[in-house]
């Protein structure tokens, strides 16, 4: 075995990567290669870092660095790889952060805590020896030795476990009435196909860990009594694609996918599908669909996918985010994943923070934290130095919080109670200077392009709010025009087939109670 006295973790998520996070790498490996250290110094290519930019960290010291060019990589390689003097312009400002606590998460000072996103950024994720390292199938293997399917679906219901994708069904609860269902064919499906702008945990996730997609689908698999899984992914995301068919081929050759898995009676093989980009997909009904290979259209519930899905035959459909709980909740049961969030919203929750701010990228924080610690502790304010005008969470079809609300927690109760959602993980931060009818108009036109045309509320209804909004950004509306639009977005939210419809009003409906005032600045002078 080869050893190194120093580790270089570099990120090569899609962002980094579009960042220059190869140019940064080949730059590296030929400095290296200048000083004649390249034996000393191991580069471990690895996923998201959680910063915006090319980011990497140096150990044994764990020092963190970003917003790296290929022209800083001299000076690094000079300063600090040779005469051990880190480069302080490069520093990331929460250095030596972290603090290991019980239960194996990093708690860090910024209000994070590492379940999900405990190996992204620490491992190679195409080194299926390296997520072994980290317990990597521990779970898989104890669940075959020690539990029964019904053992493992009282430990997540224990652990209180709510979907990560947007409507927070109680996941165990779910795994339970597929177990239910007579069938002598069942399915495990992982939707990731991330369509709102925006959102991109469920890709970095997928790139920096793919391994533990894997391991929670196959613990899915065993406790529902499934033998065949699918990934059904967007197909622009390339990354993610070949991490993950990588990782499909190197645990099968483990014998830990595939037949008998680990000498057991259990087998469960995994297929990856991918999607057309459309966004009405990420709805579970039309998503099996497009895998049965029709139109992605949203089907009538009930029946609901545990009991009638992919083929006609009980399917569980999670996200990305929901899957990859499944391993530690496994390793270190049910009330310690409680502990980590609050009473009614157990966990951890993966956002993925941007818009007008000094830090951007991918966060995990525990249920519970407020988005006033978010916006000043992890994402640092503004970057403009402008005043934040309002936060939209959830993505597209999301909530529109303004400023003075920002004092709201972050769980599932909480913001139920007030008529908000996570949504797809996304919080966007909107500062002073970008007007709402302005905003609202890019957003009325995303919704009127990805509406799939099923129904009658959505098909028109998108259409015609994005009139509204056109008339309002050119001055050309009437009073009664905004009267008319939240007249319309109830019937949406109401009547619409499934929640694109529904939910498409959501950012509307937030704007008027919120800023009608502002909008009002778009009806025809003397009508106002």
């Amino acid at each position: 075995m080869k050893f190194y006295r120093s580790h270089i973790i570099l990120g090569m998520d899609t962002p980094s990567l579009l960042a220059g996070a190869k140019g940064v790498r080949d730059t590296l490996e030929k400095e290296l290669k200048a000083k004649k250290i390249e034996n000393e110094i191991r580069i471990v290519e690895t996923g998201s870092l959680g910063y915006h930019g090319v980011s990497m960290i140096v150990y044994p010291e764990g020092v963190t660095y970003t917003g790296i060019t290929a022209s800083d990589v001299k000076e690094l390689v000079e300063e600090h790889l040779i005469k051990g003097r880190p480069v302080r312009r490069l520093m990331a400002e929460d250095n030596s952060q972290k603090d290991i606590c019980a239960g194996q998460q990093e708690r860090l000072l910024d209000g994070q805590v590492r379940i999900v996103l405990k190996n992204a950024g620490s491992i190679d994720p195409e080194n299926i020896s390296e997520y072994i390292a980290k317990d990597g199938y521990m779970a898989l293997g104890k669940v075959l030795a020690e539990n029964t399917p019904k053992d493992v679906i009282d430990i997540v219901k224990d652990s209180e476990l709510r979907g990560r994708g947007g409507a927070a069904f109680p996941t165990g609860k779910k795994w339970e009435f597929t177990y239910n269902t007579e069938s002598c064919q069942k399915y495990v499906i992982c939707n990731a196909d991330e369509g709102e702008p925006g959102t991109f945990k469920d890709r970095l996730i997928m790139e920096g860990d793919p391994h533990a997609l894997l391991e929670a689908m196959a613990i899915c698999g065993y406790a529902i009594g499934a033998d065949k899984g699918f990934i059904y992914v967007r197909g622009e995301y390339s990354l993610s694609i070949e991490r993950v068919k990588k990782a499909i081929k190197d645990a099968e050759a483990l014998n830990l996918l595939g037949k008998n898995i680990l000498n057991s009676d259990f087998s469960f093989e995994i297929e990856v599908c991918l999607g057309g980009g459309a966004y009405v997909c990420g709805e579970e009904t039309a998503l099996i669909e497009s895998i049965e290979g029709k139109r992605g259209e949203p089907r009538l519930k009930p029946p609901y996918p545990p009991v009638c899905g992919l083929f006609g035959k009980p399917t569980i459909v999670n996200n990305v985010e929901t899957f990859a709980n499944i391993p530690q909740i496994i390793l270190n049961g049910g009330e310690w994943f409680k502990k980590l969030g609050v009473q009614g919203s157990a966990g951890t929750k993966v956002f993925t923070i941007l818009g007008d701010i000094n830090e951007k990228g991918l966060i995990e924080v525990p249920m519970g934290i407020t988005l006033k610690e978010v916006f000043e502790n992890i994402a640092k304010g503004t970057r403009s130095g402008k005043k934040v005008k309002f936060a939209h969470i959830g993505g597209s079809s999301g909530n529109i919080v303004p400023f003075k609300d920002f004092d709201i927690k972050l769980d599932l109760n909480t913001l139920a109670s007030s008529d908000l959602t996570h949504g797809s993980g996304v919080i966007l931060f909107v500062s002073e200077d970008i007007h709402i009818n302005d905003y609202l108009k890019s957003i009325a036109k995303f919704f009127q392009h990805e509406s799939c045309g099923k129904c009658t509320p959505c098909r028109e209804g998108t259409f015609r709010i994005y009139q509204f909004m056109e008339k309002l950004n050119r001055n050309q509306a009437k009073k009664s025009d905004i009267a008319k639009m939240k007249d319309l977005c109830m019937v949406m939210k109401k009547a619409s087939f499934c929640g694109l419809g529904q939910a498409a009003v959501n950012p509307f409906i937030d704007a008027m109670r919120h800023f009608e005032k502002e909008m009002m600045e778009g009806v025809k002078e003397g009508e106002r």
